[in-house]
């Protein structure tokens, strides 16, 4: 097999690259760029030389990742970058749908596909050592329903999406690339230090965090998700990532708005950010504007953006030479965003299509699912999701992350997931950020917040859950958003209890192992009586 003559990462370097030490470093060791270079040509080399056309990825964040990564550019062969957080039988899929024949893995973990231990596994038992990974081949590539993917795929990225079976989208390199170079001009901070804090296999991280500040001349640190607070998906030492932070004096970040708030609430108790940063991008989510404003009073230099997969990662953001209060910023220079009955669509660098389903191949326009506007500067401004879009029984049309991002602005909501589509009022689903805040001090947040939202976009009735969803298998995704379907499903007798006549214990039913939940509280009148 030979190289594809397609773009790769490393033609799109600075000139320089080559000779520059440190490029990329995980808090032990570094690498400079000539040590990158030959490092990933040895392990392209091995990939052409074991015959693989698709390789999956399953690692910590670390210099292996990226060196396999670049390799696979150099190679001319799609990549599959696993999340850490899938389970077994999402792992399963996603290789099976996408077709791997060769897989890399940190060195000692698990092998996670139990086929392995069957004497009809095609898989070899023993791996061989690839730049401080272990590679699995494949040794024949039986008929397991792969279809294919389109032409000029490079990357595929599996979206977690709301029943829990991940999608595939297939994007080529030259697509990343020029994502990557359009953000490289939008930020301009060339040489800057960019601190990964979210998964490499987070197309966000992987595009707008190492390949942008690789394009910009800048150093990448690749630290261990461990080494900066993080345990599992979703539990966070605080204090070593703000140790962390200040040990790698970072210029740049990307941030999902539960990071942000965390960062926020250290400030208040006294916490000082580093003095290096320049830029911090937060998005994956709503963001409220409030916590914007917070983040900025104490230094942080926090602006907000937008993107989806389908588009090579960011579509849209603020900088310090643009930036709009409330907005998600201006579409990159070679993009095109333009509303349908409300919906966002944007053409100019589209995805090839979803692995094995020929008939979203080679489409020009993506359709967001978002809801939106644009100002008349330019500045796109979002409305929530358009399936997610609540009809009230009086006809009100009401988006929940509206409700939700007002209700997380302030330091004492961590997860807050709104329901009443067809109901009289709105209901919420609520877990505090520190076991200690009263269900009192929740009900008098809610009430301030009523307070400001027109009557039919109240919250009438909520209840309190025992454990943050994220440590739900398949209630959030990669990014944090709220699996609303897969939520409903699970509370669906707590969420109807709360538009019953006489709300009892409205979350008894044992949705968590340990169903030990508070009542329901009821405003004094719900907001449509």
């Amino acid at each position: 097999m030979q190289p594809s003559a397609g773009l790769n990462l490393l033609d799109n370097l600075p000139g320089d690259f080559a000779s520059r030490p440190d490029v990329i470093a995980d808090g032990a060791s570094s690498l400079g760029g000539g040590e990158l270079i030959a490092r990933v040509a040895r392990l392209a080399d091995t990939i052409i030389t074991l015959g693989g056309n698709r390789v999956a990825l399953l690692a910590d964040n670390g210099i292996p990742w990226i060196i396999a990564d670049l390799a696979c550019q150099v190679a001319g062969v799609a990549l599959l970058p696993i999340p850490t957080f899938f389970t077994p039988a999402q792992i399963h899929h996603a290789v099976t749908e996408a077709g791997i024949d060769l897989f890399l893995l940190d060195q000692g973990r698990n092998w996670p596909l139990l086929e392995l231990t069957s004497a009809t596994s095609p898989w070899s038992e023993h791996p061989i050592e690839a730049e401080g990974l272990d590679l699995y081949r494949r040794h024949h590539h039986a008929d397991d329903g792969a279809q294919g993917l389109p032409a000029g795929t490079g990357k595929i990225t599996y979206t977690s999406g709301s029943t829990g079976t991940p999608k595939g989208v297939c994007l080529s390199n030259t697509q990343l690339i020029r994502q990557a170079t359009a953000l490289a001009a939008a930020v301009a901070l060339p040489g800057s230090r960019h601190l990964c804090l979210l998964p490499l296999s987070v197309l966000l991280e992987n595009v707008a965090g190492v390949y942008t500040a690789l394009i910009n001349g800048g150093t990448v640190m690749v630290p261990p998700l461990s080494a900066v607070g993080f345990s599992g998906s979703s539990s966070l030492d605080t204090e070593k990532l703000l140790a962390a932070l200040h040990q790698f004096a970072p210029q740049t970040l990307i941030l999902l708005p539960q990071l942000l708030t965390v960062l926020v609430q250290a400030c208040e108790t006294g916490w000082q950010p580093p003095a290096s940063l320049r830029f911090i991008a937060v998005g994956g989510s709503k963001v409220s504007p409030g916590l914007v404003d917070r983040a900025r009073r104490y230094g942080l230099p926090v602006y907000e953006g937008y993107g989806l997969s389908e588009c090579a990662s960011v579509v849209s953001l603020n900088t310090p030479a643009q930036d709009r209060a409330g907005s998600v910023g201006k579409p990159l220079s070679h993009l095109y965003v333009y509303g349908h009955d409300g919906e966002v669509v944007i053409v100019g660098n589209p995805f090839l299509g979803y692995v094995n389903d020929p008939v979203s191949w080679h489409q020009e326009h993506v359709a967001s699912g978002d809801l939106g506007r644009l100002d008349r500067d330019g500045f796109l401004f979002l409305q929530g999701r358009k399936k997610n879009l609540l009809i009230s029984s009086f006809g009100r049309n009401i988006s929940p992350e509206w409700v939700e991002s007002e209700l997380t602005a302030g330091p004492l909501l961590q997860d807050v997931v709104v329901f009443g589509d067809s109901k009289p009022w709105l209901s919420a689903l609520i877990y505090p950020r520190r076991p200690e805040i009263s269900d009192n001090d929740i009900e008098a947040l809610i009430q301030r917040v009523n307070a400001t939202l027109p009557d039919y976009a109240r919250i009438g009735r909520w209840s309190r859950l025992e454990k943050p969803l994220a440590t739900v298998p398949g209630l959030t995704t990669a990014t944090g958003k709220p699996r609303r379907d897969a939520i409903y499903n699970h509370f669906q007798a707590a969420i109807e209890q709360l538009y019953s006549p006489v709300a009892g214990n409205a979350c008894s039913e044992d949705n968590f192992s340990k169903p030990n939940y508070s009542k329901a509280i009821f405003s004094k009148e719900s907001p449509n009586e």
